[in-house]
């Protein structure tokens, strides 16, 4: 039997009140109130453009007469120099004056005319302009009146304090305007600057470009009398003489009335249909538009009031075990009921994420399945908020495949890191192979012309050749990473290991006496000489002693540090190695393996790469041998790597 009612809570109460009778006349009460609003809006910013064109008037003009005062200061600074220079070294004479470079740089730029009197108003010496300045600053400012001038005076002091006068720079008006940079006024105001009497003594108006805006006057206080007036080209225009705007206007009043015109006759024809099908459409939209998702209808208070097959197959409980029950569910895991109960309440309250989030779910048999829950409003056809519907999604094979696509991201990444890194290292070994050449062969150099010419200065002598041997080792280390990068074999030589040693502890002396570690040296002196790549070990030894020196670092207390050096022989096929053990006394491996630390990028410091033990022991095995890690005997960490003694070859390399 069909049901004609909505099932309980979507029960419906339909009142149809004169709100919503009267509401066909909505769009044209919108289009009055939004031109009502426009019209309100377009007379308020009309006011602030022309109050905000009023103050750019102001604005300019005080930055006009900011130049111009500026321009004088800077003239009368110059001024007073060269007063202080005519009473330091007493000149007299047009002659001398005139030889003055300041006095020549400044008739050059602004002044006409410099003359220098005493106390009694005689004329001690003067220096006049020979020709006209050419103009430098604007060509767009026309003179119309000139012989306008003005001065600057500065006092003039003998050296010994006694007053020499003073000094006197006569300038026209017209060539400190000249000078005004009105480049940037020029596309916006006609610029005029008007004598006492209302005479136009400069502007800038061009023919055929008329000014339409009103006149802006502002008494300059740099020149006395003057004015400056600034009249724009163009001004703020009224919305009101704009015939398209107006146009506009009522076409929307003649729109809203048509479309409320519109409204009220199709509301007639359907409010019928609405009123008895809004009901039945709001609960089966909601619960068929996913039919193979979980579905859950919840009640304002958080009871499930409907789920369906899926959902019920999801989590493993029956309908009849869901229906009628308030948070917390039996499926939520035990650990996350507070998380859960929090994303509960986010969403009775409305502030559910319209995109969806993400939690976990514990099935009746035990095993977590990941779900995806999307939470929109359930209402009823009057449009009353009534509950909320829920849509669950089984994300768990996706997060799955998710996690292994990440993995295997992460694997490739780390693999072309490599290769850069490898391209990275090759190019810069290329790169700085000729300035180590270079500095090598300078340092070289310089050693053999301090020994002839300083042959007694053993410190000067003794740095250049340190400098000289560093060069030339890293210019080792370079050409040894040219050759890791290359496709050639390794370079092997006959190597004094306990050298190698000794020098690789040596690079870190700094680093060892700057953190205060006690270094312990125990080398076999009857190590027989091997075949070795010798950088290469040279690099694998420094980079243990570098590990266990950062270690020490934070270590309290007393910092030790062992470096050995022995031959051992395998009992198992009766074969002999020569050793090389790093040991110190800080905190361990803690519980870390040799195959995790020779990982590619895992680094146990903050700002480690993550390269250096797995470089190391690759060294260690291109010989044949072999690098391990363990925890001394009386705390600390101690590394370890042997080289056949098969290698071993009598004669020793000589560097």
């Amino acid at each position: 039997m069909p049901i004609t009612t909505a099932p309980q809570p979507f029960q419906p109460s339909v009142q149809v009140n004169l709100v919503k009778r009267t509401l066909w006349l909505l769009p044209l009460l919108l289009a009055l109130g939004f031109v009502g609003m426009v019209a309100y809006w377009a007379e308020v910013n009309d006011a602030n453009e022309r109050a905000m064109f009023q103050n750019t008037l102001v604005a300019d003009s005080q930055s006009v007469e900011a130049q111009l005062i500026g321009r004088q200061d800077m003239e009368r600074t110059k001024l007073r120099e060269v007063a202080s220079r005519l009473g330091a070294h007493r000149l007299d004479g047009d002659a001398a004056l005139k030889s003055m470079p300041e006095v020549a740089a400044g008739l050059d730029r602004l002044w006409n005319r410099l003359v220098w009197i005493d106390e009694d108003n005689q004329v001690m010496a003067r220096a006049t302009r020979a020709a006209t300045r050419p103009v430098s600053a604007s060509e767009d400012l026309h003179i119309q009146s000139s012989g306008q001038a003005d001065h600057f005076v500065a006092p003039v002091q003998f050296a010994d304090g006694r007053p020499a006068g003073q000094l006197l720079a006569r300038y026209e008006i017209t060539d400190l305007l000249k000078n005004t940079d009105l480049a940037w006024l020029n596309h916006r105001y006609q610029v005029d600057f008007l004598s006492e009497l209302g005479e136009v003594i400069a502007t800038t108006a061009v023919a055929g470009k008329v000014p339409k805006g009103s006149r802006y006057e502002k008494p300059l206080a740099s020149f006395k009398e003057s004015t400056l007036r600034l009249t724009p080209y163009e001004s703020p225009a009224s919305w009101k003489g704009n015939s398209s705007t107006l146009a506009l206007l009522a076409g929307l009043v003649l729109l809203g009335g048509a479309a409320s015109q519109l409204l009220r006759r199709e509301m007639a024809h359907v409010t019928r249909a609405v009123a008895t099908s809004k009901t039945e459409a709001a609960w089966r939209q909601s619960m068929e538009d996913s039919a193979l998702v979980g579905l859950r209808a919840r009640d304002p208070s958080g009871r499930i009031l409907y789920v369906n097959k899926t959902l019920c197959d999801m989590v493993g409980y029956s309908r009849h075990d869901l229906v009628g029950l308030i948070p917390p569910l039996p499926f939520w895991p035990p650990d996350a009921i507070d998380d859960m109960m929090a994303y509960n309440m986010n969403t009775l309250a409305g502030d559910a994420p319209s995109s969806g989030y993400e939690t976990r779910w514990k099935h009746r048999d035990g095993h977590t399945l990941d779900v995806m829950i999307f939470e929109s409003p359930l209402v009823s056809s009057e449009g009353v908020r009534i509950g909320w519907m829920g849509s669950i999604v089984d994300i768990s094979e996706r997060k799955q495949l998710e996690e292994k696509d990440r993995r295997h991201i992460e694997v490739m990444a780390q693999h072309a890191r490599l290769n850069d890194l490898g391209l990275i290292a090759s190019e810069l070994a290329h790169e700085l192979n000729q300035p180590l050449t270079t500095i090598a062969s300078y340092s070289a150099g310089l050693e053999l012309a301090l020994k002839k010419r300083l042959p007694n200065d053993l410190d000067l002598l003794t740095a250049v050749d340190a400098v000289h041997r560093n060069a030339r080792k890293a210019g080792d280390i370079v050409n040894w990473i040219r050759r890791q990068s290359s496709r050639s074999e390794p370079k092997r030589a006959a190597c004094d290991l306990n050298a190698l040693v000794s020098g690789s502890v040596d690079q870190r002396k700094r680093q060892i006496t700057r953190s205060r570690i006690q270094v312990h040296m125990n080398l076999d002196a009857e190590l027989p000489v091997l075949m070795a790549d010798r950088i290469g070990i040279e690099q694998l030894v420094a980079n243990l002693v570098r590990n266990a020196a950062d270690a020490l670092t934070a270590q309290p207390g007393e910092r030790t540090l062992w470096v050995e050096t022995r031959v051992r022989q395998n009992a198992a096929d009766e074969e002999s190695f020569v050793e090389v053990v790093v040991r110190d006394n800080g905190p361990g491996l803690q519980g870390r393996t040799i195959d995790m630390l020779c990982s590619t990028f895992y680094s146990t410091k903050t700002n480690g790469m993550g390269l250096g033990l797995g470089i190391c022991r690759s060294i260690a095995e291109s010989h044949g041998g072999k690098l391990t890690a363990q925890d001394a005997l009386h705390g600390g960490a101690e590394f370890r790597f042997s080289l056949p003694r098969s290698s071993s070859n009598p004669q020793k390399e000589h560097a």
